[in-house]
């Protein structure tokens, strides 16, 4: 679903703190989120827009017009995301970008955030959505494969010191905010 106008404002406040330039996000709604990280950029900034469906084209036009922002270069893509990803490593496109925003099928967050890493420069940004995953997270007979996922990743995050990842209040979720 399309994240909120606080959470948007959060994105763009953390885009323009790094002086976000070249950013990636995984799995988008509307193009909302992508649109509220280049407010946050100064200058042109470019977004490369992964999805595996077409989503909410039809309201994409709306929400765009009169931002002065136009459209983000996108991708519509056949492959997987990490398959995407993986490509971009291969383009030589590794410590290039300035963000990352992770917003997609929960089962494979752990791989995007490993491949976000690759690609986002030192001093950047990997943002993860829905990290407590509506509270399921915490509790434990909650079996649920996207859920199991996200736990999975949380553990993950809470062991990782060198990267100092932090949670960031988004609305009524809980995102992260994982420095590159």
């Amino acid at each position: 679903m399309q994240i909120s106008a606080h959470q948007g404002q959060q994105i763009a406040l953390l885009a323009r703190a790094v002086g976000a330039q070249r950013a990636v996000e995984v799995g988008t709604f509307t193009g909302y989120s992508a649109l509220c990280d280049r407010r946050g950029a100064a200058g042109g900034r470019q977004a490369l827009v992964l999805r595996r469906q077409r989503g909410m084209d039809a309201h994409r036009p709306a929400l765009l017009e009169g931002s002065g922002l136009g459209e983000p270069h996108r991708a519509h893509h056949r492959a997987s995301a990490v398959k995407t990803l993986d490509w971009l490593l291969a383009q030589g496109l590794a410590d290039q970008l300035d963000l990352a925003f992770i917003d997609a099928d929960k089962e494979n967050y752990d791989a995007y955030y490993e491949r976000c890493l690759k690609l986002v420069r030192r001093g950047g940004l990997v943002l993860i959505d829905n990290v407590l995953w509506g509270g399921s997270v915490a509790n434990l007979a909650d079996k649920d494969a996207d859920t199991k996922a996200i736990r999975a990743l949380n553990a993950k995050l809470r062991a990782d010191r060198a990267r100092r990842p932090r949670p960031v209040r988004g609305g009524r979720r809980h995102d992260v905010c994982a420095e590159a």
